[in-house]
């Protein structure tokens, strides 16, 4: 889990990943599904150097879940971030071992979406991800912000996390990118050029990263609704 972003974008005194959200640090909840799943065999957060913030997040946690986590410091863009946390595994995983890699500032994934994903890139040769379709209409423009042409959004997805690749090949896709100075923004980008075909999963559209302040409103309301129909058995 990259946790190492400063949230530039985010325009708030703390880094998006330690916002507030219904009493909860973000990284919280986007920790939760994969403590609770009882198939995740460890998880690395990946934090920026001297973090101070962390401490106060994991003396929340059960002991059970913290004995779980460990901790590595990350790079200066996420991609070298994630390679981090991978070669934090060393040792640990083998190379047909499963990972996924799940971003800290996503605290809504939902566990059917986890086990969509799980079920559905299981069998497949290269690995996938959790993605929602293009809904609304996609303008390209110019520097100036007139509008240059519309895409046709027919076949474009919304890249999420989850992304679920076999362990060696997303450590090799990423340390090739790497030393040849390329920076993929996911993983899923870093074996397409390797030539691989990642699985898209359609998830949720209420997964979403909490990019400014007002998505933490956003955030805020659907972990509430979710929150109130566990309580009362709902579906969620």
């Amino acid at each position: 889990m990259p946790a190492a972003g400063t949230g530039r974008r985010f325009g708030q005194a703390l880094p998006k990943q330690y916002a507030d959200v219904s009493g909860r640090a973000v990284i919280e909840w986007a920790l939760d599904p994969f403590l609770a799943d009882a198939r995740c065999a460890g998880v690395v957060v990946v934090l920026a150097e001297g973090d101070p913030l962390w401490p106060q997040v994991a003396s929340r946690l059960p002991h059970a879940a913290v004995a779980a986590i460990s901790t590595v410091t990350g790079g200066s863009e996420r991609c070298r971030s994630v390679h981090n946390g991978l070669l934090a595994l060393g040792g640990r995983a083998a190379g047909q071992d499963w990972v996924l890699v799940h971003d800290a500032a996503r605290p809504c994934v939902a566990a059917r979406d986890l086990d969509l994903l799980l079920e559905s890139v299981g069998q497949h040769p290269v690995g996938g991800l959790l993605a929602a379709p293009a809904a609304e209409t996609l303008k390209r423009a110019a520097e100036d912000r007139q509008i240059i042409e519309t895409v046709d959004r027919c076949g474009l997805w919304r890249a999420q996390t989850p992304q679920m690749f076999r362990y060696g090949l997303l450590c090799d896709a990423l340390g090739r990118s790497l030393a040849a100075d390329r920076l993929p923004t996911d993983e899923a980008q870093a074996l397409e050029w390797l030539g691989q075909r990642p699985l898209i999963v359609q998830g949720s559209s209420s997964n979403i990263k909490v990019t400014t302040a007002d998505d933490l409103l956003v955030a805020g309301a659907l972990l509430g609704a979710r929150t109130r129909a566990r309580a009362t058995g709902a579906p969620e």
